[in-house]
Protein backbone atom coordinates (compact mmCIF):
# COMPACT_ATOMS: atom_id res chain seq x y z
CA UNK A 1 0.00 0.00 0.00
CA UNK A 2 1.23 3.24 -0.94
CA UNK A 3 1.64 6.01 1.21
CA UNK A 4 1.41 9.16 0.07
CA UNK A 5 1.77 12.90 1.85
CA UNK A 6 0.02 15.97 0.56
CA UNK A 7 0.48 19.25 1.23
CA UNK A 8 -1.66 22.85 0.43
CA UNK A 9 0.90 25.56 0.56
CA UNK A 10 0.10 28.87 -0.93
CA UNK A 11 2.83 30.62 -2.95
CA UNK A 12 3.77 34.03 -4.92
CA UNK A 13 4.20 34.47 -8.72
CA UNK A 14 6.82 36.90 -9.00
CA UNK A 15 5.58 38.69 -12.14
CA UNK A 16 7.89 40.82 -14.83
CA UNK A 17 6.48 43.51 -13.74
CA UNK A 18 7.50 42.81 -9.82
CA UNK A 19 4.00 41.97 -8.64
CA UNK A 20 3.12 38.85 -6.27
CA UNK A 21 -0.05 37.15 -7.79
CA UNK A 22 -1.33 34.19 -4.94
CA UNK A 23 -0.73 30.68 -6.61
CA UNK A 24 -2.10 27.66 -4.55
CA UNK A 25 -0.12 24.48 -5.54
CA UNK A 26 0.17 20.95 -3.63
CA UNK A 27 3.23 19.35 -2.82
CA UNK A 28 2.94 15.99 -2.71
CA UNK A 29 5.06 12.81 -1.84
CA UNK A 30 4.51 9.02 -2.63
CA UNK A 31 6.57 6.32 -1.13
CA UNK A 32 6.13 4.54 -4.54
CA UNK A 33 8.34 7.21 -6.18
CA UNK A 34 10.46 7.73 -2.89
CA UNK A 35 13.54 10.26 -5.17
CA UNK A 36 10.44 12.56 -6.37
CA UNK A 37 8.83 15.90 -4.78
CA UNK A 38 5.61 16.69 -7.01
CA UNK A 39 4.34 20.33 -7.08
CA UNK A 40 0.61 20.19 -8.83
CA UNK A 41 -0.74 23.33 -9.60
CA UNK A 42 -4.40 23.69 -10.45
CA UNK A 43 -5.63 24.62 -14.12
CA UNK A 44 -6.52 28.47 -13.33
CA UNK A 45 -3.37 28.88 -12.77
CA UNK A 46 -1.63 27.39 -16.13
CA UNK A 47 -1.13 29.49 -19.10
CA UNK A 48 -3.08 26.34 -21.01
CA UNK A 49 -5.59 25.86 -18.94
CA UNK A 50 -4.47 22.59 -17.89
CA UNK A 51 -3.70 21.46 -14.41
CA UNK A 52 0.31 20.67 -14.34
CA UNK A 53 2.56 18.55 -12.20
CA UNK A 54 6.34 19.28 -11.73
CA UNK A 55 8.68 16.59 -10.47
CA UNK A 56 12.34 17.33 -9.23
CA UNK A 57 14.25 15.12 -6.76
CA UNK A 58 14.15 15.34 -3.12
CA UNK A 59 17.35 15.83 -2.37
CA UNK A 60 16.86 19.33 -4.54
CA UNK A 61 14.09 20.50 -1.85
CA UNK A 62 16.35 19.75 0.98
CA UNK A 63 19.53 21.57 -0.82
CA UNK A 64 17.52 24.30 -1.99
CA UNK A 65 16.29 25.62 1.12
CA UNK A 66 19.76 25.77 2.79
CA UNK A 67 21.59 27.59 -0.55
CA UNK A 68 21.11 27.98 -4.55
CA UNK A 69 20.89 24.82 -5.96
CA UNK A 70 19.21 23.09 -9.08
CA UNK A 71 19.82 23.30 -12.48
CA UNK A 72 18.14 22.28 -15.96
CA UNK A 73 13.90 22.87 -15.87
CA UNK A 74 14.44 23.52 -11.50
CA UNK A 75 16.14 25.51 -9.23
CA UNK A 76 15.66 26.58 -5.82
CA UNK A 77 17.33 29.11 -3.35
CA UNK A 78 16.72 30.56 -0.12
CA UNK A 79 15.24 34.06 -0.12
CA UNK A 80 15.40 35.36 3.41
CA UNK A 81 14.63 33.71 6.50
CA UNK A 82 10.97 32.83 5.58
CA UNK A 83 10.60 32.54 1.62
CA UNK A 84 12.19 30.12 -0.45
CA UNK A 85 12.05 31.10 -4.34
CA UNK A 86 11.38 27.77 -6.78
CA UNK A 87 11.86 28.91 -10.55
CA UNK A 88 10.35 26.32 -12.99
CA UNK A 89 11.52 26.51 -17.07
CA UNK A 90 9.67 24.97 -19.73
CA UNK A 91 9.46 25.71 -23.23
CA UNK A 92 6.73 28.14 -22.79
CA UNK A 93 8.62 30.93 -20.21
CA UNK A 94 9.67 30.52 -16.49
CA UNK A 95 7.89 31.11 -13.82
CA UNK A 96 9.34 32.07 -10.48
CA UNK A 97 7.14 31.47 -7.23
CA UNK A 98 8.01 32.06 -3.54
CA UNK A 99 6.86 29.79 -0.92
CA UNK A 100 7.04 30.09 2.71
CA UNK A 101 10.29 28.31 3.97
CA UNK A 102 8.58 26.71 7.32
CA UNK A 103 6.09 24.93 5.35
CA UNK A 104 8.23 23.76 2.91
CA UNK A 105 10.54 22.44 5.69
CA UNK A 106 7.68 20.98 7.43
CA UNK A 107 6.18 18.85 4.16
CA UNK A 108 9.84 17.70 3.84
CA UNK A 109 10.01 16.68 7.35
CA UNK A 110 6.89 14.67 6.99
CA UNK A 111 8.03 12.73 4.05
CA UNK A 112 11.41 11.76 5.97
CA UNK A 113 8.29 10.08 8.12
CA UNK A 114 7.72 7.99 5.37
CA UNK A 115 11.18 7.36 3.71
CA UNK A 116 14.46 8.47 5.59
CA UNK A 117 16.87 10.09 3.81
CA UNK A 118 19.29 7.41 2.24
CA UNK A 119 16.49 5.01 2.88
CA UNK A 120 14.96 5.23 -0.67
CA UNK A 121 14.67 1.54 -2.51
CA UNK A 122 16.62 2.87 -5.16
CA UNK A 123 16.28 -0.48 -7.27
CA UNK A 124 12.55 -0.64 -6.85
CA UNK A 125 12.65 2.87 -7.93
CA UNK A 126 14.74 2.29 -11.22
CA UNK A 127 12.23 -0.84 -12.07
CA UNK A 128 9.10 1.16 -11.68
CA UNK A 129 11.09 4.04 -13.78
CA UNK A 130 11.49 1.82 -16.52
CA UNK A 131 8.75 -0.09 -16.54
CA UNK A 132 6.83 3.74 -17.13
CA UNK A 133 8.99 4.38 -19.92
CA UNK A 134 9.05 1.06 -21.98
CA UNK A 135 4.92 0.65 -21.01
CA UNK A 136 3.11 0.43 -24.14
CA UNK A 137 1.13 3.66 -25.48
Amino acid sequence: MDVTVEQLSHGRLITAEQQELPVPATFRYTDADPLAVHVDFPSEVSLDGEEATWTFGRTLLEAGLRGPSGSGDVHIWPCGRDRTVLEFHSPHGMALLQFDTPALRRFLLRTYAVVAPGEEDLAAAVDKSLSALFRPA
